[in-house]
C-alpha cells in the first residue's frame, strides 16, 4: 500500500472518531438542555407539548381546534396543523416564545403531499415515472417552498402498499410493490430532510400511514385491516422501513387496526417494531383525532385510550386534545405513570432541538426566500417535467403524436379545467395559476386553431354531486346532458380527429373518496359512446387519481393515454406529450382490472394449488372474465417501440457470498428516440413458505436513439434473495429460481439459475 492510500484510510478514520465524538458531545449538549428544561416544566406544560393543534388556516379534518391561541400562551400546544406564510408563522411562533411561560417554540406542520404551492403530479403518477432522482428533486423543491413559507414539517411520504384501487387514497401513494415502494421511500425522505433537518430550506419528513393502512378491506377509507405477520413484513413493511433507515424524523400512526388493537395504541407496533426492532428515535404523531378515534373502535373510554396510546409510544395528540384534557388528571389519580408523559416530551423537544428552534424559534420565517423560491421558473419547469415524465400510455394505434395540420376537436369537460389539473391533496397550490390544455393550446398554436366543446359535465349523478360538491366546487352546465352531447358531436363532425379529455374531479379520489365503481361516471360514457358514434379516431385523455376500470374504452378508443392529476403545468405537459414534443415513458406502479370483481389485483400474488388452466374446470379462475388485468403492473408504451433479447448469465449457479450478472440487450425497434424502463423480476421456485410468482428486484431507466441497442445489467446477489420465513427471519433459502428482465411484469425473458 503507498503512502497516499494509508494517509487516505487514517484521515477517513480520523475524520469518522472525530465526527462521532461531535455527535456524542451534541447529544450530550441536548440531553443537558432537555433535562434543565424538564425539570422547570409542570405537567400540564409537559403534556401541552404533546398536543398538536389545528388553528384553521386550511381544514384538512373534521374539526379544528378551539381558542387555540389562548392555549399557545399557557403552553398547552406543542405544534400547530394548518397555519403557513411567514407572517402567520411568525405571530403565533410569538405567543409561544414571549407569552407563555417557558417560552418553548412550536412546530409548524402541513400536508405537502405533491408539492406545496408548486404542484406535482400525484405522488401514484410520481411513481409511473420510475424516475428516482426526479422524485427526489419534487420532494426537495416541495420542502424548499413549504421551509420558505414557515413550515418544519411535512406530512408525507405516504408509504402504505395499496393493491384495491377503490381506496381513494391510493393517489397519495406508491402503488402495490413493495421493493419500488422501498426506493421511492428513501429518496423523498432525502429529499425533505437534505442531509439536515436544521438547515432552513428543508423540512422533517412524516411516514405514514404506520402501518398497513392500504390494505384497508373492501376499499373503504379508515376501514380495518387482517394480515398475517409474515405478510406484513415481506409486502407491507418495507417501505416504512426503508424510510426509517434513511433517517425520516417522524411517523405517523394509521387510522386502522392491527391484530385486533388500533395502530394508535398499539405497543407492538410502535414499542417492539418502530422501535426496538428499527432503531427508530424520532418522534411519533397520531392522524386527525386518532386518539379519540379509538374510543369508537371499542377499546376503552377516553382516559383508557389515552393511557393505550402513550404507553404504546405515541408521542403527540394531533387535534383530539384528548391527552391535554385526560392526562394531568391521570397523573393526579395515579391512573399513569408520568415517565410516559416525560418520555414523550422528550422527544417532542428533542425534535424543536434538533431543528434549531430553541437557538432560533424564527429561522424558518423568511419573506424575502418566500419571494424567490415559491413558483419560481425553476420549480415550473420541473412541475412540467414531472407531469410529462409521469404520464402513462395505455393504447395507440398510431393516433399519438396528433399531427397539428389535421383538423382537431378537443372535447370534454376537463379541456378547459384548471381546478381539477391539481387533484387531491394539494393543500397549498393555487388552482388559478395553473394550465389547463386550452390555455396551452392557445399558448402554442393560437386561438382559432382547434375545435373546442364540453360534451358532457364531470358528473350528472345527484348523490355524488352532494357527497363531492362542498362548496361548489364541481360547476355544471345549464345546457341539458343531451343538449351538450349533441354540441359535442356536431363539433367532432368537423374534424378530423377527437381528443377526449374525461376523468375524475380532483375530489373523487384521495381522503375519505372510495368508490366502489371505478369506471369513468355513466355520463362521461355516454359521451365517448356518441363520440364513437362518428367514425373519427379517437385519443383519451385520462385526468384522475387512481386506475380505473376501462374495458370499453381499451376496446374502442385509438390512443388512451394516462395524466393523472398532473399538477401545475397540467396543461402544457399534456399539450406537449400529444403533439410529440415530448415521450411518453411512464410505467404503472399499480395493475389496472378489467372490472371492479377482479380486485383486489396485483402482480405479485401467490400461486394456488390449482393454477391457471384454460382447459381444466377445477382450476382457480372466473366464468366471465380472465384471470389477466387490463394493464399490468410495470407497463407503459412509447412512440417507439423496443424489442429485447435472451437473457445471458454468467454463472447458473450462484453462491451465498458470490454474484452473478444478467444481461440483455434492448433496442429500439421504432423511427424516433425514447426511454425505456428495464425491469427485473425474481421467483423463488421452492420455500419453506409459499412465494410470489414474480418480485420486481431491479430496473434501470434507458434512453435509446431509433435503432440503437443497449445492453442492461443487473447484479443477482443472495441479498436480494431474502425474505422473511416463518419465524420472521430475514433469510435466504438454497434452491432453484427464475429471472425475468422485461418492459413490464408480463412481456418478460426468462431464465432459470441456483442458490447453491
Amino acid at each position: 500500500m503507498n503512502k497516499k492510500a494509508t494517509f487516505l484510510i487514517l484521515f477517513s478514520l480520523f475524520s469518522t472518531i472525530l465526527f462521532a465524538q461531535k455527535a456524542a458531545t451534541d447529544e450530550a449538549t441536548m440531553d443537558r438542555f432537555i433535562d434543565d428544561l424538564m425539570k422547570k416544566m409542570t405537567v400540564e406544560e409537559k403534556v401541552g407539548q404533546l398536543n398538536l393543534a389545528a388553528v384553521g388556516f386550511d381544514v384538512t379534518g373534521p374539526i379544528l381546534n378551539k381558542g387555540v391561541d389562548e392555549k399557545i400562551k399557557k403552553g398547552l400546544v406543542g405544534a400547530v396543523f394548518n397555519t403557513f406564510t411567514p407572517d402567520a408563522v411568525q405571530k403565533l411562533q410569538e405567543l409561544a416564545v414571549t407569552q407563555s411561560r417557558l417560552k418553548i417554540p412550536l412546530l409548524f406542520g402541513y400536508d405537502v403531499i405533491h408539492g406545496h404551492k408548486t404542484i406535482y403530479p400525484i405522488p401514484l403518477g410520481l411513481s409511473t415515472s420510475w424516475n428516482l432522482d426526479l422524485i427526489e428533486r419534487t420532494a426537495r423543491a416541495a420542502g424548499e417552498e413549504a421551509s420558505a413559507d414557515g413550515l418544519n414539517w411535512v406530512f408525507s411520504p405516504m408509504l402504505d402498499i395499496a393493491r384495491d384501487p377503490r381506496w381513494g387514497r391510493v393517489s397519495e401513494g406508491s402503488g402495490e410493490d413493495p421493493y419500488l415502494g422501498s426506493e421511492i421511500a428513501k429518496v423523498m425522505v432525502r429529499g425533505y430532510q437534505q442531509d439536515d433537518i436544521a438547515k432552513t430550506n428543508s423540512v422533517m419528513a412524516c411516514v405514514k400511514h404506520f402501518a398497513l393502512y392500504g390494505a384497508s378491506e373492501a376499499g373503504r377509507d379508515y376501514n380495518t385491516t387482517d394480515m398475517s405477520k409474515i405478510r406484513m413484513y415481506n409486502e407491507y413493511l418495507p417501505p416504512y422501513k426503508a424510510a426509517v433507515e434513511a433517517g425520516a424524523a417522524t411517523v405517523m400512526t394509521s387510522f386502522n387496526e392491527i391484530d385486533g388493537i388500533p395502530a394508535t395504541g398499539n405497543k407492538w407496533l410502535l414499542e417492539d417494531l418502530l422501535r426496538r426492532d428499527w432503531g427508530f428515535n424520532g418522534l411519533v404523531v397520531t392522524d386527525y383525532t386518532a386518539i379519540m378515534e379509538m374510543v369508537h373502535h371499542g377499546v376503552g373510554n377516553s382516559e383508557q385510550v389515552c393511557e393505550l396510546a402513550l404507553e404504546a409510544g405515541t408521542d403527540m395528540d394531533m387535534v383530539s386534545e384528548y391527552f391535554i384534557n385526560n392526562l394531568p388528571e391521570m397523573v393526579k389519580t395515579g391512573k399513569i405513570n408520568i415517565q410516559f408523559i416525560d418520555k414523550a416530551c422528550r422527544r417532542v423537544l428533542e425534535t424543536k432541538y434538533k431543528l434549531g428552534l430553541f437557538e432560533n424559534p424564527y429561522r424558518y420565517i423568511d419573506a424575502k426566500r418566500a419571494e424567490t423560491e415559491i413558483l419560481n421558473d425553476a420549480k415550473l419547469a420541473l412541475s412540467k417535467e414531472a407531469a410529462v415524465k409521469s404520464m402513462v400510455l395505455l393504447k395507440n394505434n398510431n393516433l399519438l403524436p396528433l399531427n397539428a395540420d389535421k383538423k382537431i376537436a378537443f372535447i370534454g369537460p376537463l379541456v378547459a379545467d384548471q381546478r381539477n389539473m391539481l387533484g387531491n391533496w394539494s393543500g397549498a397550490g393555487n388552482w388559478k395559476k395553473s394550465t389547463s390544455i386550452q390555455m396551452a393550446l392557445e399558448q402554442q398554436f393560437g386561438a382559432g386553431k382547434f375545435l373546442y366543446a364540453k360534451g358532457c359535465n364531470l358528473i350528472e349523478d345527484k348523490e355524488m354531486l352532494k357527497k363531492i360538491n362542498n362548496g361548489g366546487v364541481v360547476s355544471r352546465d345549464k345546457k341539458t346532458p343531451q343538449e351538450l352531447i349533441d354540441e359535442a358531436v356536431q363539433t367532432a363532425q368537423g374534424a378530423d380527429v377527437i381528443v377526449a379529455v374525461l376523468g375524475e374531479t380532483f375530489n373523487m379520489s384521495g381522503e375519505a373518496a372510495s368508490r366502489s365503481d371505478i369506471e369513468l361516471p355513466e355520463n362521461q360514457q355516454e359521451l365517448l359512446r356518441a363520440l364513437k358514434k362518428t367514425g373519427k379516431p379517437i385519443a383519451l385523455v385520462l385526468i384522475n387519481g387512481r386506475p380505473l376500470a376501462l374495458q370499453w374504452e381499451d376496446d374502442n378508443m385509438d390512443a388512451i393515454l394516462e395524466s393523472w392529476f398532473p399538477g401545475t403545468k397540467a396543461g402544457d405537459a399534456i399539450v406537449d406529450v400529444l403533439f410529440g414534443k415530448a415521450i411518453p415513458s411512464g410505467k404503472l406502479t399499480m395493475t389496472f382490472p378489467r372490472n371492479v370483481g377482479q380486485i383486489p389485483i396485483y402482480y405479485n400474488h401467490k400461486n394456488t394449488g390449482r393454477p391457471f388452466s384454460e382447459t381444466q374446470k377445477y382450476t382457480t379462475k372466473y366464468l366471465d372474465v380472465s384471470n389477466e388485468p387490463l394493464y399490468p403492473f410495470g407497463y407503459g408504451l412509447s412512440y417507439t417501440t423496443f424489442s429485447y433479447g435472451d437473457i445471458a448469465l454468467d454463472k447458473t449457479n450462484l453462491k451465498k457470498s458470490g454474484k452473478m450478472t444478467a444481461k440483455v440487450a434492448v433496442t429500439n425497434t421504432g423511427k424516433q428516440e425514447g426511454t425505456e424502463t428495464v425491469q427485473l423480476y425474481i421467483r423463488d421456485l421452492v420455500g419453506t413458505v409459499t412465494r410470489p410468482v414474480k418480485e420486481l428486484k431491479g430496473f434501470r431507466q434507458i434512453s435509446l436513439k431509433a435503432g440503437e441497442t443497449q445492453t442492461v445489467s443487473f447484479d443477482i446477489t443472495e441479498e436480494i434473495l431474502k425474505f422473511y420465513n416463518i419465524d420472521l427471519e430475514y433469510v435466504s433459502e438454497p434452491g432453484d429460481f427464475k429471472l425475468f428482465i422485461g418492459g413490464n411484469s408480463r412481456d418478460v425473458k426468462e431464465a432459470t439459475f441456483i442458490l447453491e
